[in-house]
């Protein structure tokens, strides 16, 4: 992070800091000088096109500085809570962000209030920004008063922002007291440690981790529960003051994509639960169990490849790999691995998981939690694949960048299928090493299919109770049983299924997306659709793909989806990326067949 600032107590980061706070007042001057959000009708005149042009050219600019100081900040906060300073810096940058947020809602209704065909006749900023232009006309239909949506920016700072940080500081700063050991000696652990024992071999010790979990965030509850609580309250008072009919209307709007495109992708997702079921057995009988507890999901398969990734052969692989594919994603990779883009290793106040977010320019950085095994890869993979989404992006304007979650899991799942692809064919004689992988991938698969489905039920469940009081503690634990079940069916053990997955997930307590959940499934599906295409024509494809990368923001998923002879809102597409997963549990059910009459490794 130093080829930002130096550090947060240096005079360039106070500099750089102010002049951004700076650039934000001075936006708020003009914005009030031009009367922009005013709600009212502005005849295309010359003066409405030069402010027009000016004002976006404005906002693009500061919301590029924005970009890379929030983010700056928000890689110290992500990778050690306990950071006093950059908690600090974070929290009093925030009001300056939540004023922002009010000019991008002024900018919205001030665009809902012009002719916007007449603005793309006279405009070449407009017709660059079309498609944006087009969006926020339909948002400023669903616009409260300027005064509410003020007023709605300002006190989130200290509603749903709020308690967002509480649950992820709370979760981040977890310890959980557990003997690893059997004769060992009870050990504070941070809970995303403890959650990484989920792939330790040895059942016992997944079991004492998984129970140890269940007690820890049981004590954490109720602080955690409030703040899922007032956070889909508030979600469903702003969804309706709006003038949504659901936080799921604005969340498919904000995702530019509608609901028969959803129904066909969930009516796809629900016939495939039978074969993640199939592939749950599978895994049970080369573990020798009857059936899978919760605590047996991520555990590694009995003779299957010794091999240990470690981070240089991560590395290796995967910029080989990507080479392999194009040189451009080559290049890439081998850039983020030697330019320190990656916070690989858990510790202690580190948020879990793995993200990416964009920088500066180009450039983007990773969060990671790295395990040396075949998953870990796939996941570096996975959020490479969104930094080089990042560099396509980076070619637009930010107001063409806005890319909806359901899009923004293509290039990662694209990169990740590539990886998963190389791995098998690299194991051809190594059923062992195919079965590993093999094994990475269904993980990956079933969590993104069957578990996210859980999620979209869980929190559809929250919203529809949530509208008439707070849920218990209790009652979000029995909705979350509840979805788990009805996903996961006879897959798992319904004795060790696991209540608390509410408190451990942050995607529940993101307060500008609700039902951060579908898209993800979105994006695996999507990217296996794409992948087969690539596969059957490779012929052109990389260049148009790199072209859709660079377009997300500015068509809707629909229209991007055609560029390709994809159909979305039917059931058959969703069902031929499904196709590609029902061949992997074939091909995982025969070679664990296979593994089972083997001697262990």
């Amino acid at each position: 992070m130093t080829v930002v600032f130096p550090d947060m107590q240096s005079d360039a980061f106070d500099q750089g800091y102010q002049e951004v706070v700076d650039a934000i007042g001075t936006l708020v001057e003009r914005f009030n000088r031009e009367n922009i959000g005013a709600w009212k009708h502005a005849d295309i005149d010359d003066a409405t096109v030069r402010t027009f042009d000016d004002v976006t050219s404005e906002l693009n600019a500061l919301l590029e500085r924005v970009q890379t100081l929030g983010a700056y900040l928000h890689a110290f906060v992500t990778t050690n809570s306990r950071d006093d300073l950059a908690q600090a810096r974070l929290s009093a940058f925030q009001p300056h962000t939540a004023v922002l947020s009010q000019l991008d809602t002024r900018y919205v209704a001030w665009i809902g209030s012009l002719d916007i065909d007449a603005l793309v006749a006279r405009s070449p900023v407009a017709r660059d920004h079309e498609f944006a232009l087009a969006r926020a006309k339909e948002e400023a239909r669903h616009l409260m008063s300027p005064a509410e949506e003020e007023l709605a920016a300002t006190l989130t700072l200290s509603a749903g922002t709020a308690w967002a940080k509480l649950q992820g500081n709370i979760s981040s700063q977890l310890l959980v007291r557990v003997a690893v050991g059997a004769d060992a000696e009870p050990e504070e652990l941070p809970i995303s440690a403890v959650r990484n024992l989920a792939y330790e071999p040895d059942r016992e010790r997944r079991q004492r981790a998984y129970e140890a979990e269940l007690a820890a965030w049981k004590e954490a509850a109720t602080p955690i529960a409030a703040a899922l609580n007032s956070i889909k309250g508030e979600g469903i008072t702003l969804s309706t003051r709006r003038g949504w009919a659901s936080p799921l209307d604005a969340s498919l709007f904000d995702n530019t994509i509608d609901r028969e495109t959803l129904d066909a992708m969930l009516q796809a997702a629900h016939e495939s639960f039978p074969d993640f079921r199939r592939y749950l057995h599978a895994k049970a009988r080369a573990l020798g169990l009857d059936r899978l507890a919760w605590y047996d999901l991520f555990a590694p398969l009995p003779n299957t490849s010794s091999r240990e990734w470690d981070w240089d052969a991560a590395e290796e692989f995967i910029v080989n790999r990507f080479g392999a594919y194009s040189r451009n994603l080559g290049d890439f990779a081998y850039r983020a691995f030697h330019e320190r883009w990656i916070d690989a290793e858990p510790r202690a106040g580190k948020r879990d998981g793995a993200f990416c977010m964009p920088l500066r320019a180009d450039e983007s950085r990773i969060l990671a939690n790295f395990k040396p095994a075949f998953g870990g890869v796939s996941t570096l993979a996975h959020e490479l694949g969104h930094g080089y989404h990042n560099v396509h992006r980076s070619r637009r304007t930010m107001l063409q960048r806005t890319t909806p979650m359901a899009l923004a899991e293509t290039a990662s799942i694209f990169c990740e299928t590539i990886i998963r692809d190389a791995g098998l064919r690299d194991a051809a004689g190594n059923p062992g090493e195919q079965l590993a992988i093999l094994e990475a991938s269904l993980q990956g698969s079933c969590q993104v299919v069957v578990d996210i489905t859980s999620r979209f039920l869980f929190e559809q469940g929250v919203f529809e109770q949530r509208r008439e009081r707070e849920l218990s503690v209790d009652e979000l634990n029995g909705l979350m049983l509840a979805s788990q079940r009805q996903t996961y069916g006879d897959g798992l053990s319904d004795a060790t299924l696991h209540p608390y997955m509410w408190a451990a997930k942050p995607h529940y307590y993101s307060t500008g997306r609700s039902l951060y959940n579908y898209p993800y499934m979105f994006g695996l599906l999507f990217g296996l659709g794409l992948y087969a295409r690539y596969q059957a024509e490779p012929s052109g494809f990389h260049d148009r793909y790199d072209n859709l990368l660079a377009s997300t923001g500015m068509a809707d998923a629909a229209t991007l989806a055609n560029r390709f002879g994809i159909d979305i809102r039917t059931p058959d597409f969703w069902r031929s990326s499904l196709d590609i997963i029902r061949h992997d549990v074939d091909l995982f059910e025969s070679l664990t067949a296979g593994a089972s009459d083997a001697p262990a490794s």
